[in-house]
């Protein structure tokens, strides 16, 4: 290797850079005539880094770009200060203040200036909501409200500290695995909320709920309307609660015409004095950035998901970087502690040694009690196993259900490279699909079809998505259950892929296909309505696009829960396969989780985590 040219190439014959990584490093070198390799190497690695995962590279470890890829024989990285030392002196490179295509910071992370300036936005709208106490708040009033929501309890009530946080600031994080009430929390924070302005006079509040996808802002509306009736609150406050949600892009206002600029921003803000995001671990940075963006600044901004589960597809670990995931926890500070002791009468929980100064350390709640698992049997246990890193845990607790006994929670396919299991695996299909497919009724056969769900790591592969539909079809239609003479057949159940904002159809909306009643030669495929007691319908020939989904991706899965879930794991050690992908599988199930796998690769997968770079950690709470 001896020039910038043969650096750049080696890397992309190694798989590390791809052909569009060479050609943004080389085009950039053609602005001002740059020719020193480390600048060229920093350029492609930035270049390649948000299609990683990473909203940077860092110097000290480019590894993290791709740590699966074999490099070229003889490669060894630059020593960072060298290479943070000829970054510092290239003009295409600045610290932010100036016009750079690249920004290097103080850290040696480097970033395209688009991701640093999402980066950038982001920090400092939350710095600006988290750093201080709503106006005006009555604290008497919002004791005397709280206390009705929230029965005095044993030991410190999370969920009361979540909506005192949500009540006192702008900014408010609610995390927790499943079953731990982040939507019943947040329901009451909304009541309290509605209460307090009622009884202030300023009545009603405009309240906007949203989340990633169609599918889980579906579920985040139903949630609400199912636990609703349960709360003693006056007829108006239950009138104001909204009772239908909207994805991101909608509630910005997506412009197809310009499809990464929204109609709503900074400039022209959301007309909303409470937005509540739900499954935020799924958003990405700079539609975070975006959201957050168009909010206004005397509104309140909660974000609800599980820190745990899977980043998201784009660039960003962003519910993990907000909740310092990974790192010591951090007290609230001294006045919001005070606060605390004034409307309520009782201490905090204890975090950790507590802060001098207000910051995103009063706007973190972390829900740790599940209403759902226990912790100590079935999923309760094998999740908080994986999430422990403990993988002989795991793998132990799989292996005592061996036996497969229906009744039990957990179920272990103990599957080997060599082994053929098609047959066991065609069993729990029939037995998982075919009560949607005895259904007449098209709702009726969407709920039947939600409770049993198939997972896998990967699309390909012996235990990957798409072996898993054919071999689903193939047995259902063996069973006699379905009739595939062609791609549409009744029963088949399709997964769009992009959204159709005309259509009001979004990545991840799943439909079934079935005859129409008044013309049975004609196929329609039918979507959950927006209030979940009837369906939307749609001819074939209408949709996006789409595909078959008896088997779906774990990263799909996100936003959904199934009754039960058959999880299946690839033969062979993954990149993708991590601590984060198996807790996200295990935890769509509500009742029921059967995993396919072998037990050395159940334990490699629990030992391995997802770790993106960034600096919004640092930005927010300051470096370690």
């Amino acid at each position: 290797m001896t020039g910038p040219a043969s650096q750049l190439d080696s890397l992309r014959q190694a798989g590390v850079l791809s052909a569009l990584d060479l050609q943004v490093a080389r085009a950039l070198s053609r602005l001002v005539a740059e020719q020193d390799p480390l600048v060229l190497l920093g350029a492609a690695l930035a270049s390649r880094a948000p299609h990683c995962g990473h909203v940077c590279v860092e110097l000290a470890r480019p590894l993290r770009i791709d740590a699966s890829t074999g490099l070229p024989p003889d490669w060894s990285w630059p020593d960072p200060e060298a290479w943070a030392a000829a970054l510092s002196k290239s003009l295409l490179v600045g610290d932010g203040q100036q016009p750079t295509p690249l920004v290097l910071d103080s850290a040696g992370r480097l970033y395209l200036r688009r991701y640093w300036q999402y980066q950038e936005l982001l920090a400092e709208r939350i710095r600006e909501r988290a750093g201080s106490l709503v106006p005006d708040i009555d604290f008497t009033l919002l004791g005397t409200c709280l206390r009705r929501l929230f029965p005095l309890s044993d030991g410190p009530d999370l969920q009361k500290q979540a909506a005192l946080s949500a009540a006192l600031r702008r900014f408010c994080v609610i995390s927790g695995g499943p079953g731990t009430g982040k939507t019943t929390t947040v329901l009451k924070v909304l009541v309290l909320l509605l209460q307090h302005a009622r009884a202030r006079g300023r009545f009603p509040l405009r309240i906007a709920l949203v989340a990633p996808t169609g599918k889980a802002a579906a579920r985040l509306a139903e949630s609400l309307r199912t636990n609703l009736p349960s709360l003693e609150v006056e007829p108006e406050v239950r009138a104001a609660i909204p009772e239908h949600s909207q994805t991101i892009h909608r509630c910005l206002g997506y412009q197809a015409r310009t499809p990464t600029q929204f109609r709503h921003n900074a400039a022209t803000p959301l007309a909303v004095d409470v937005l509540v995001c739900d499954e935020s671990s799924m958003v990405d940075l700079a539609l975070m950035a975006k959201l957050v963006d168009a909010v206004p600044p005397g509104a309140r901004l909660i974000l609800l998901g599980d820190r745990d589960q899977l980043s998201s597809v784009e660039a960003g670990a962003i519910l993990g970087d907000l909740c310092n995931t990974g790192h010591s926890p951090r007290g609230y500070s001294r006045a919001f502690a005070d606060s605390i002791r004034q409307i309520t009468g009782e201490d905090p929980p204890a975090r950790g040694a507590p802060e001098r100064e207000p910051g995103i350390w009063d706007c973190m709640v972390q829900l740790d009690k599940s209403w759902r698992f226990d912790p100590h049997s079935g999923i309760g246990a094998l999740a908080q196993a994986i999430n422990g890193g403990d993988g002989a845990a795991a793998r132990a607790l799989l292996g005592q259900n061996r036996a497969q006994t229906p009744g039990r929670a957990l179920g272990w396919i103990p599957l080997e490279e060599t082994s053929d299991e098609a047959e066991l695996l065609a069993a729990r299909l029939v037995a998982g699909f075919g009560a949607y497919l005895r259904e007449t009724d098209p709702a009726q056969a969407l709920q039947a079809f939600g409770r049993f769900g198939v997972l896998c790591a990967h699309r390909r592969g012996p235990f990957g998505v798409e072996r898993l539909n054919r071999l689903a079809r193939q047995s259902l239609a063996r069973a006699g259950l379905v009739l595939p003479t062609g791609t549409w057949y009744p029963g088949r159940p399709v997964m769009i892929t992009r959204n159709d904002h005309q259509a009001g159809l979004f990545n991840g909306d799943v439909g079934l296909t079935l005859p129409d009643p008044e013309r049975p030669e004609q196929l329609k495929v039918h979507f959950p309505s927006d209030d979940g007691c009837g369906t939307r319908t749609f001819h074939v020939a209408s949709l996006p696009e789409h595909q078959t989904v008896y088997a779906m991706t774990i990263h799909k899965s996100q936003g959904s829960e199934f009754n039960q879930v058959l999880l299946l794991l690839p033969p062979r050690a993954s990149p993708i396969l991590t601590r984060e992908l198996l807790y996200t599988g295990v935890t769509r199930a509500r009742e029921r989780i059967v995993v396919a796998g072998s037990p050395a690769i159940i334990e490699q997968a629990v030992q391995r985590r997802v770790q993106r770079a960034s600096g919004l950690r640092d930005a927010l709470w300051g470096a370690d």
